[in-house]
């Protein structure tokens, strides 16, 4: 047993990194401590203004163990890492993890190529971003190659040179085909440089290049190497329009923003290479109630620069944030040059954070705009739905069809919405044992009673157990039941219930005549629904989802039925003679119409067989 209080006292009083746990053994929050005994012994002192979030974790600790550091530097990066790996449900978290797009250029190779890349390596390659947007990246790359027509093969040049012939990127003026020895080593290496230089910034030399062949095609009537020309002074023209100068010290540097609401915080990051805005990103952070703005930059930096391989020479924050000279220590090493880490006052680089704030603040607002459309489509609709029933809790709603075609190859889908949303892992497919002929009631009870009958029993295994008896889609049941149909499906389901001793409202989606949804059937009344309102599209969606789930899965069933439907039938044939059979024939019909001493030649078929599949075809 685990004595808090006792534990408590036998703390160091050092730095290190603290683990809390709760009943499960689940860890729920990693920290990290300049004097572990101050720090851990905090958080069970009463009344001190922690806030509800740290209350709440607090109340669900059961123990909690702590890995003594040398430094406070040391500490931090082994927070970083058992946040990582654990992802621990009251640490304020990067909700998303990125990597983002490179330019690598392959200098160490005699032939350089230009490539996209997710990783900066020590590779003796020459590397350009990060960038946010991968498309981007592709269509700079692909510019490049137009404009200097470098390589993009992967053969081991000089040593793979005239070993084959040259590809087509050579016959559309896209390569100079170094691999046919067409352009001398340092004629080539110069185009490499051109490339470096407009990957730099340095676009009005390739600009004036373009511009003077493009009238020179003109002029001499070759049209098309006009056309091709203009084209790509306008791409070049394009990316340079995009690249915008922010400050003229030439560094590579990170704005740093945040905005945030009592529930909700977005980091808005600016990204400046070479002293230029490359690209903007924002990220979500979550378990942010009650979290101080300048704890929540913190904890961004600390996740964000753990992950990321390119670390700039210089962080710009929005405000002042705790324990920046050891963040100063982490990152230089990681980077191996100095890093500064400043919240800038006034001036540009003042008015730079302002903007990246200004774009945190939208992405924000704009998001919960558009959460709560999307909450109104998916949770408001649920409510609807609940409303017009009389339930107060209408969360998890399961949903049943059948599909069969004349009784073949009967089978029921099963269908979860949570909150709205289609809950597709949880999703099962029932192929019905009991049931040979065309009844969709016998069907449905079938399903039913297997999918709660399977419930049942995998609740009473976990029963007692320390693990959540709502982990699967059985174990948890529905908080209504949706059937595809009126009275007489709904009264299957309720009998199945009745029979188990399950308590589950049950309602059916009722259809017109043109087989369009009309309403609900429940409480032995139909219930008429606003063909306008959300809930009633959330059941079209429902219906029409447990419909289109039964029928693929029949499909699939009846597609790999099809052979064996008819061979199998016949007393002798397995799945090595169907096999022979159709390899050897290639037609149902050509197998149909053999003699016996046709089939007979046929290997694996003894004339035994061969006689019995004669006779089966002319009864």
């Amino acid at each position: 047993m685990f004595d808090i209080q006792e534990e408590l006292k036998k703390l160091p009083k050092c730095p290190g990194v603290y683990i809390m746990h709760d009943e499960a053994d689940t860890i729920i929050y990693v920290g990290k401590a300049i004097n572990l005994y101050n720090r851990v012994r905090s958080y069970f002192r009463k009344n001190i203004g922690r806030g509800p979030q740290i209350d709440k974790m607090v109340t669900l600790i059961s123990r909690f163990e702590y890995i003594v550091t040398d430094s406070e530097l040391e500490a931090l990066v082994l927070e970083n890492n058992l946040i990582k790996e654990h992802r621990p449900k009251y640490n304020t978290m990067l909700k998303d993890d990125k990597t983002y797009p490179y330019i690598k250029v392959t200098v160490g190779e005699t032939y350089p190529r230009v490539l996209f890349s997710r990783m900066m390596k020590k590779d003796h390659s020459k590397y350009f971003g990060p960038y946010t947007s991968a498309s981007a990246v592709k269509d700079t790359i692909e510019l490049i190659n137009k404009l200097y027509q470098l390589r993009t093969c992967n053969k081991n040049l000089p040593k793979d040179c005239g070993n084959d012939r040259a590809c087509l990127n050579y016959h559309i003026k896209q390569c100079m085909a170094p691999c046919q020895g067409n352009i001398p080593e340092e004629v080539y290496r110069e185009r490499v440089k051109k490339a470096l230089d407009f990957l730099n910034g340095s676009y009005q030399e390739i600009l004036k290049e373009l511009e003077q062949k493009m009238k020179q095609a003109s002029e001499e009537l070759e049209f098309e190497e006009a056309i091709r020309y203009r084209d790509l002074y306008n791409s070049v023209k394009q990316i340079a329009q995009k690249q915008k100068i922010t400050d003229s010290d030439g560094e590579d540097k990170d704005i740093i923003a945040l905005a945030s609401d009592d529930k909700d915080a977005v980091v808005q990051v600016f990204f400046v290479r070479s002293g230029k805005l490359m690209g903007r990103e924002h990220f979500y952070m979550i378990h942010v109630a009650q979290t101080p703005r300048s704890q929540i930059l913190l904890d961004f930096v600390k996740q964000f620069y753990a992950g990321t391989p390119f670390i700039p020479r210089e962080l710009m924050l929005q405000e002042e944030i705790e324990d920046i000279e050891v963040l100063e220590q982490w990152l230089t090493k990681r980077k191996g040059a100095r890093v500064y880490i400043r919240v800038p006052k006034i001036g540009t680089k003042e008015k730079l954070v302002e903007l990246a704030a200004k774009n945190a603040q939208l992405v924000l607002s704009q998001d919960k705009e558009r959460i709560r459309r999307e909450e109104g489509r998916t949770i408001g609709a649920a409510k609807e739905i609940g409303k017009l029933l009389g339930l107060e809790n209408v969360s998890r709603m399961e949903a049943y069809d059948i599909s069969n075609i004349s009784g073949f190859a009967n089978v029921g889908s099963m269908v979860v919405y949570e909150k709205g949303r289609p809950k597709r892992s949880d999703y099962r497919k029932f192929r019905i044992k009991s049931v040979s002929g065309p009844d969709d009631y016998a069907c449905m009870k079938e399903v039913l009673t297997r999918r709660f009958v399977h419930g049942m029993e995998e609740k009473k295994e976990l029963a007692g157990k320390q693990i959540d008896n709502e982990f699967g889609s059985f174990t948890k049941f529905p908080d209504i039941i949706m059937m595809d149909g009126g009275k007489g499906q709904v009264n299957i389901a309720l009998g199945v219930l009745e029979e188990l001793h399950i308590n589950i409202p049950v309602c059916g989606m009722v259809k017109d005549d043109n087989h369009r949804t009309r309403g609900l059937y429940y409480n032995n009344e139909e219930i008429p629904i606003d063909k306008d309102s959300e809930g009633f599209k959330l059941i079209t969606r429902i219906q029409d989802e447990a419909h289109r789930f039964a029928i693929e899965y029949h499909r699939s069933l009846r597609s790999k039925s099809q052979v064996k439907s008819v061979l199998d039938e016949i007393p002798g044939i397995g799945p090595a003679r169907r096999k022979a059979l159709m390899r050897h024939f290639k037609s149902i019909e050509e197998i149909k119409n053999a003699d016996v001493e046709t089939l007979a030649q046929v290997e694996e078929i003894p004339a035994n067989v061969a006689e019995d599949i004669y006779n089966f075809f002319r009864k």
